[in-house]
């Protein structure tokens, strides 16, 4: 490899001999790194116990596990072929050599999508609409961080609980109804705490599961839900350490969790997930997205997933490089524009680091048949490049930011490629060079030329770190890009308008004209998620805005959905796809957006009296 001004690790093509085609290109970086480097990384050490020296890792299989067992590995099986194992260290290496495994992940971090409804939704409070459907008979699933289970919202009036049962991953403790009506029955929150301990820190949850399927309480029905006498089902989300995010492990075991009572109990099911990530190619392809969409054909269920709030956070660019096309003397055509001091075709994305950042990643996405050179250049002028068609791990150093590089190749599940930027401060620094750093695209040989760049979540950066010219379109967060589920963005009710902090779906318009009405649209739907208000843990209303609250709407609306068919007979096949159907087609106009489906707001905006049929 030739030497750059910011320096090259030398044992990088040794390292690439390691790696696994069965591994993500993000454990495979990880497995390759330090633990040091991991402990510096926003990313490479999640997953990893460094007490037990073990990765917990997500895998696709066939067959049996059970040969794992003997080389130390704890295998916990979900569904549909998908398991979670707790790995040493030392059996990594060998893990993807089982026959057995398909395809293996990391685990990612979770991001709650923080930042006047029912009516707004065509489900006004004490209309004969809403008092013939509220949900009765239907099992609402909020995974979340947890629900406050004093509140009235969530009893019955006699005063007992609505939730059938209650996992908290944190206590690693399960409470049924009769546990919680015990702890109800003492009449002192205190009291009660000593027999169901679980509690919600930050009211996200109570404030999601309001929304859904909220009765009012003290207040009445004007303040009720949509889904206000469903059962309730409540999974308050883990961390694997006290200052962490909940992972998608937590994830999976939580959804499998309520896929299986919902069976145990034959209820029809509405999960609620208002959280997401956004690493990944947003195409459906991760093994978290095609959990869900295997989940969503067991049972009698409807996902529902907030599109996330990174529409306007900076955190995304997208766009083509120059498309050169194949020609006879393509190779020769190469090297002299490896070679060329100038190229007029270079694209340049330009990217802001803000003071005070300790870690940063950035993936660039583009598809495998593309040939680019990418060129990074620091505030200071350092650069280094890179053929995309080297594979494997490289380390360079930039001004005082170390940068572990990973050029990824095409998965068992997927087409495109990823390569991966890892900033670090360099030894000694706490804190990444601020200003702007430069991407440079040189296309080589291109047949599409299209390229996407991706940011940790907002929630994880400092507000001074993004891209300069970012692109709005594919801020779907992960795993709301999953096929099959109900992908729900925000909308103000007020104003009738789309929210811009609304992720939104696909880029290259030539890719969706033939597709706008195929189950590749996303977002679904819009729902309102601007000045909420919604139960606090406290016991009052406050309001709250984001996608995690526009997407609890469209809960409630699939559970009163599925009582009318399911529960009460009018159509026993009414879940999964078909309500989706249903919600899109029933989705009303939203001020200022002119065709349907668009990547803001999808089909339109909920409307619950247009979606029921008949």
């Amino acid at each position: 490899m030739t030497s750059q001004p910011g320096g090259v690790d030398s044992n990088s093509a040794e390292t690439e001999k390691m790696d696994s085609q069965k591994n993500e290109n993000l454990l495979n970086l990880a497995l390759d790194t330090s633990s040091a480097e991991r402990e510096r990384s926003l990313e490479l050490n999640v997953g990893y116990d460094i007490e037990e020296n073990t990765w917990e890792v997500i895998v696709k299989y066939h067959g049996s596990l059970q040969e794992l067992t003997g080389r130390g590995i704890v295998v916990e099986e979900l569904i549909a072929g998908y398991a979670i194992l707790t790995v040493p260290e030392s059996a990594m290496d060998s893990l993807a050599l089982t026959e057995q495994i398909e395809y293996v992940e990391k685990p990612k971090r979770l991001f709650f999508a923080d930042i006047l409804g029912n009516s707004a939704a065509c489900f006004a409070p004490g209309s004969q609409l809403s008092q013939n459907f509220t949900g009765k008979g239907v099992l609402v699933a909020v995974i979340d961080s947890g629900i406050s289970y004093w509140n009235e919202d969530f009893r019955h009036a006699d005063g007992t609980t609505r939730i059938r049962f209650l996992w908290d991953q944190v206590l690693g403790q399960e409470f049924d109804e009769s546990q919680i009506n015990a702890a109800l029955a003492t009449g002192s929150r205190q009291a009660a705490q000593e027999i169901v301990p679980s509690i919600d820190t930050t009211g996200h949850g109570t404030a999601v599961a309001g929304i859904a399927a909220g009765n009012g309480g003290r207040a009445g029905i004007a303040y009720a839900g949509m889904a206000r006498e469903s059962d309730l089902l409540i999974v308050r989300l883990g961390s694997p350490r006290a200052d962490s995010f909940p992972r998608t492990t937590e994830l999976m075991r939580a959804l499998t969790y309520a896929v299986n009572k919902s069976v145990e109990l034959q209820m029809p099911l509405a999960v609620n997930l208002s959280f997401g990530n956004t690493y990944g190619a947003h195409n459906g392809t991760s093994l978290v997205e095609r959990f869900l969409d295997n989940l969503s054909e067991i049972g009698r269920s409807v996902i529902c997933v907030g599109s996330g709030n990174e529409g306007a956070s900076g955190g995304h660019v997208g766009g083509s490089v120059n498309v050169t096309g194949r020609t006879d003397n393509e190779l020769t055509n190469i090297v002299n524009q490896i070679d060329a001091a100038v190229d007029e075709n270079i694209t340049r994305v330009e990217l802001v680091v803000g003071s005070y950042e300790t870690g940063l990643n950035v993936q660039l996405w583009k598809e495998y048949v593309d040939r680019y050179l990418v060129i990074l250049v620091s505030p200071s002028g350092e650069s280094f490049q890179v053929d995309t068609d080297r594979p494997g791990k490289q380390i360079y150093r930039l001004q005082q930011t170390q940068i572990l590089l990973y050029n990824g190749e095409p998965a068992p599940y997927m087409t495109s490629q990823e390569i991966y930027f890892d900033f670090l401060p360099g030894s000694g620094n706490r804190y990444l060079d601020q200003g702007v750093w430069t991407f440079q695209l040189r296309p080589l040989r291109t047949i599409t030329g299209n390229y996407t760049f991706y940011l940790p979540s907002g929630t994880v950066r400092g507000a001074n770190t993004r891209f300069v010219r970012p692109t709005p379109d594919v801020t779907l967060t992960i795993p709301s890009t999953a096929v099959k589920v109900v992908t729900v963005g925000a909308y103000d009710p007020v104003y009738e308008s789309y929210a811009d902090f609304s992720g939104r779906g696909y880029l290259y318009q030539e890719q969706v004209n033939s597709r706008t009405s195929d189950t590749y649209v996303k977002p679904d739907l819009a729902a309102p998620g601007v000045g909420v208000l919604a139960p606090n843990r406290d016991g009052g209303y406050s309001p709250v805005t984001g996608t995690s609250f526009a997407t609890p709407f469209v809960t409630g609306a699939a559970a009163v959905l599925m009582q009318w068919g399911i529960v009460m007979g009018n159509d026993p096949y009414l879940y999964g796809e078909k309500v989706k159907a249903y919600l899109r087609k029933g989705a009303k106009g939203i001020r200022g957006e002119r065709e349907y489906p668009n990547p803001r707001v999808g089909y339109g905006a909920l409307c619950v009296e247009n979606s029921l049929p008949g």
